[in-house]
């Protein structure tokens, strides 16, 4: 074999090695990149009665402080599309951030959105990652989708944790003060 082939057979196996890589980077577990985190609180959102989901609020800072990384994760008990999933957080984040949005950012986050979730079945978990600067979405423990842009990544976590949250009860119980 002449030292060119073998220099061939090197790149080609350190580039198989890197396709292979790959996919098994995307497909990590949110645990992966958080992996000291313990349940800080969990609750339910009941709308009419009716169980939507179980949120559950992870950080490996106790108590909790929404200035280091965090998960919150939501384990779905009803199917819902994932234009209402969209849709809704979009109204919360316009409810829980007056002014502070623009609608052409709106619009820009409507799209990464609809690339981060999911059509929810029953049972499915959608585990969003907090990375301050960027966030994280999970689908059923894979890696679904990033988003890069620290201003959605407050005002997405703001729907759950914010005091102007629709479900104060819930907040309270996401952060373990119920």
């Amino acid at each position: 074999m002449t030292s060119a082939s073998l220099a061939n057979l090197c790149r080609t196996f350190w580039l198989s090695c890197c396709i292979a890589i790959v996919p098994l980077g995307a497909s990590a577990s949110w645990r992966d990149v958080l992996p000291d985190a313990e349940l800080v609180g969990q609750g339910d959102l009941r709308i009419w009665g009716f169980r939507i989901y179980t949120a559950r609020l992870w950080s490996a800072q106790q108590p909790f402080d929404s200035s280091k990384p965090f998960a919150l994760e939501l384990i779905y008990h009803r199917d819902i599309s994932r234009q209402e999933f969209v849709d809704a957080s979009l109204d919360e984040i316009r409810r829980t951030s007056p002014g502070q949005v623009s609608e052409s950012q709106l619009q820009a986050w409507r799209s990464e959105m609809q690339s981060a979730f999911v059509d929810i079945r029953e049972g499915q978990r959608i585990t969003g990652v907090n990375l301050l600067q960027r966030s994280q979405f999970y689908v059923d423990g894979r890696l679904h989708h990033e988003v890069q842009d620290g201003a959605f990544t407050k005002a997405f976590f703001a729907i759950w944790l914010d005091p102007k949250t629709r479900d104060p009860g819930l907040r309270q119980q996401l952060l373990g003060s119920r």
